[in-house]
């Protein structure tokens, strides 16, 4: 089953995190020093926050999968969209490895297709190299970066 994915970026995490918990009447599932994760059945939804410096707003959008028939379904649904499409697999990002894949729509909104493969100790790292640290390698790609 697919669930909706919006991830904020916030300039204050602890005061973001008890907004959040109000208004989803829930903790965070994940609850890191920079990133907070709910994953809620009612609205269906995978909502994200992090405080890494980044302007606060709507970071990307998102849909996670639970399969990868699923993942393949929504990157063909992407490329019949006819804009450019980047694959990540193994990549490191938000706590978690996975398989993806990216799009940026025409209004310029990052679109991510995922699923979660296994849960991380560190927000990301480069996509099949742990040892390496690389934070841009979990995050959307820059407009026109597609192939």
């Amino acid at each position: 089953m697919k669930r909706l994915h919006l991830h904020v970026s916030v300039d204050n995490l602890a005061e973001s995190i008890a907004f959040y918990s109000a208004l989803f009447g829930a903790e965070p599932g994940v609850c890191k020093p920079d990133y907070a994760k709910w994953l809620l059945d009612d609205p269906r939804v995978n909502f994200a926050i992090s405080a890494r410096g980044a302007k606060p707003g709507l970071d990307h959008l998102g849909i996670q999968v639970e399969s990868d028939a699923e993942l393949e379904e929504i990157n063909t649904r992407l490329a019949g969209a006819a804009l450019p499409v980047t694959e990540q697999r193994g990549t490191a990002c938000c706590y978690a490895t996975s398989d993806k894949y990216w799009t940026v729509d025409p209004s310029g909104l990052p679109w991510e297709a995922f699923r979660s493969l296994t849960a991380i100790p560190v927000f990301g790292k480069a996509p099949r190299d742990l040892g390496q640290a690389s934070p841009a390698s979990c995050c959307a790609p820059k407009q026109g970066a597609c192939p």
